[in-house]
């Protein structure tokens, strides 16, 4: 290959990660923020779906792909809460919840969003890094979402909250010893309650992303599994926000190396590259999640709830 296409690889695959990687960001972080609390939402592949499909929605219906985005959380938080409240329930499993939650979503987004598979609705802006290049490739890879920096912002705020403040130290309290917290005269269902719905809430960012941006069209498989994916994420950043940026440009990245490879001219190989997110995934897995061992970080009531 010559130095341009070298260069054009790399920007492509720094460009793709920045671009496949917001959805990640944005689902990881919303999971991380649920976690901390105590509670599992493996419904938020149906979030996911459910976000992407109302932020396409609102964004046609009204014009505004801020008012899409804001539509999005409010999905998010809505399909996260009906999951609270079922789980606060006597003898409800979390993980059996999450997932008919997560068959539920997508089937409300299958349903209401038929009409919406062919429209164009109005897109969020990019922000262009690449405008000190001569490259055209250059420059077309490093059309930034504008929500990338909103997800990073919305990381350090979280790391701050959870570490430095009151608030994130009953929530860690309500994920380590749902006991002490009650102790202390703290309403687990209720911290619980509202975690999830803000998770839910930020994970529907993710979904605006994809319907608003990157890809940027409204069809029925549009996440690929993203939502499920960000629980192999948290256990890779080790419930902590921060390591949740570096985790999701390492999948977003993954995910960009076929299409990467094909805007240089190399086709072979295209969907077997598509599939490194979920080997990555998979080998996540594989690796921390031992029977009778905790993963470091790992809030003590999933702990306990596994074994």
């Amino acid at each position: 290959m010559t130095a341009d296409q070298w260069i054009a690889l790399f920007a492509a695959l720094a460009g793709g990660a920045l671009r496949v990687g917001v959805p990640f960001l944005f689902v990881s972080l919303g999971e991380c923020l649920t976690e901390k609390s105590g509670r599992i939402n493996l419904g938020l592949e149906g979030v996911l779906v459910l976000s992407a499909m109302a932020a396409f929605g609102g964004a046609y219906l009204s014009g505004s792909a801020w008012v899409g985005v804001l539509v999005a959380a409010a999905a998010g938080a809505a399909l996260a809460c009906l999951h609270a409240v079922l789980c606060s329930l006597p003898r409800v499993n979390d993980v059996a919840t999450g997932i008919a939650l997560m068959l539920l979503g997508m089937g409300l987004a299958f349903f209401l969003g038929k009409p919406l598979i062919q429209p164009q609705a109005p897109q969020i802006p990019a922000l262009p890094l690449g405008d000190w290049s001569d490259i055209s490739s250059v420059r077309a890879a490093l059309q930034i979402n504008a929500l990338l920096p909103i997800g990073l912002l919305l990381a350090v705020a979280l790391a701050w909250v959870l570490g430095r403040t009151r608030v994130g130290l009953v929530l860690r309290m309500a994920g380590d010893s749902a006991n002490a917290a009650r102790a202390l005269g703290y309403s687990v269902k209720r911290i619980r309650l509202w975690a999830t719905m803000a998770g839910g809430a930020i994970a529907g960012l993710g979904g605006a992303s994809l319907t608003l941006f990157y890809p940027g069209s409204w069809n029925e498989g549009i996440s690929s599994g993203q939502g499920l994916i960000a629980v192999a994420l948290v256990i890779f950043a080790r419930w902590s926000p921060l390591r949740c940026i570096a985790a999701a440009a390492l999948f977003g990245g993954a995910g960009a190396i076929g299409p990467a490879l094909q805007s240089i001219g190399i086709g072979w190989g295209y969907h077997l590259f598509n599939t490194v997110p979920y080997v990555l995934t998979l080998l996540i897995l594989v690796s921390t999640c031992r029977p009778g061992t905790a993963s470091a970080g790992s809030p003590g009531e999933l702990t306990a709830n596994a074994k």
